[in-house]
């Protein structure tokens, strides 16, 4: 078991945060659907909890590197979903865990702007910084079961101007210098997550919306997600790399946000006949991405070790 312990990598929390979330996603076909896939990921918030306990040395290790440290936020975000599953055994737990997911994540975001953004070199930035950043408004998409609908505004406020700055930022390390190591290739499917959230995190957070935001974000999930589902296939002939959990929450926020759209698109009497096709579609790819990088990743933690007993047997 430390074996397999030694071997989880923080990358993991990107799959935990997907199958939090896809629970919610599917909750509406199977609440037993929902327990599973919250469950499982509880117990990857375990692994990674126990790693962080007993090799907190190697963790400091990893977060020098800017891809690991970038995609670490992850964790805090996957807590903040997974307070709405403990929300039905305990509300005050829940808003606690609620709140301590957000004062991290809020914490790493300076951790990580004066150990990467202060000493700047374009050649670290990463599609992954966008989880920093933007990451934190998936505190804004159960806040109103808090009670907190303002402190969601205000953090989708500043995850919405993260994403504007960001964006040409990232766009201009991936066309003009280019140069992206392999291990952080699937990282790019990223790139489909932040205006997603940021339109996920609109519509729960706000009661009065404003249309121009929601079409504007709406236009930006449609073009990333394109774009991504292009360069996906060139991204699945890679070699697994725990950077696959890149591969699984943008896909999931994608069908969140436009399952969210669809509803707003029937309250305000906007008829889109091939949006509940489009919907579908996304919960459909987003589940079987999460499935896919779910049953890489067991045979990566438990794959050599089945291996060496096979030696040992044979």
């Amino acid at each position: 078991m430390q074996g397999i312990i030694k071997k989880v990598p923080i990358p993991m929390a990107g799959l935990m945060l997907a199958l939090a979330s896809l629970g919610n996603l599917l909750a509406g076909y199977s609440d037993v659907l929902r327990g599973i896939l919250g469950g499982i990921s509880f117990i990857l918030f375990l692994l990674l909890v126990i790693k962080l306990t007993l090799y907190y040395k190697d963790i400091l290790k990893d977060l020098e590197n800017p891809v690991v440290a970038s995609v670490a936020p992850t964790f805090f975000m996957g807590m903040m979903i997974l307070s709405t599953y403990v929300k039905n055994f305990n509300q005050s737990i829940a808003f606690g865990v609620w709140v301590i997911g957000l004062i991290m994540h809020a914490a790493y975001i300076v951790y990580f702007t004066k150990k990467f953004i202060l000493n700047f070199d374009f050649k670290k930035v990463f599609v992954s910084y966008f989880v920093v950043y933007v990451g934190i408004v998936a505190a804004s998409i159960p806040s109103p079961l808090y009670g907190m609908k303002s402190i969601g505004q205000v953090i989708f406020w500043f995850g919405f101007v993260s994403y504007i700055i960001l964006l040409p930022l990232i766009f201009y390390r991936l066309l003009k210098i280019k140069n992206i190591p392999e291990p952080a290739i699937p990282t790019t499917a990223i790139l489909t997550a932040p205006a997603n959230l940021c339109l996920a995190g609109y519509l729960s957070a706000f009661d009065e919306k404003n249309k121009l935001i929601i079409y504007l974000l709406l236009m930006l999930s449609v073009i990333m997600f394109v774009a991504i589902l292009i360069y996906l296939p060139s991204i699945l002939k890679l070699k697994f790399y725990p950077s696959f959990s890149s591969l699984t929450f943008p896909f999931v926020i994608t069908a969140i946000a436009m399952k969210g759209t669809n509803v707003f698109f029937g309250k305000s009497g906007v008829n889109i006949s091939f949006f509940k096709y489009y919907v579908s579609f996304l919960e459909i790819l987003a589940s079987v991405m999460v499935l896919y990088v779910f049953i890489n990743y067991i045979s990566f933690l438990f794959g050599e070790r089945e291996k060496q007993e096979k030696k040992i047997t044979a």
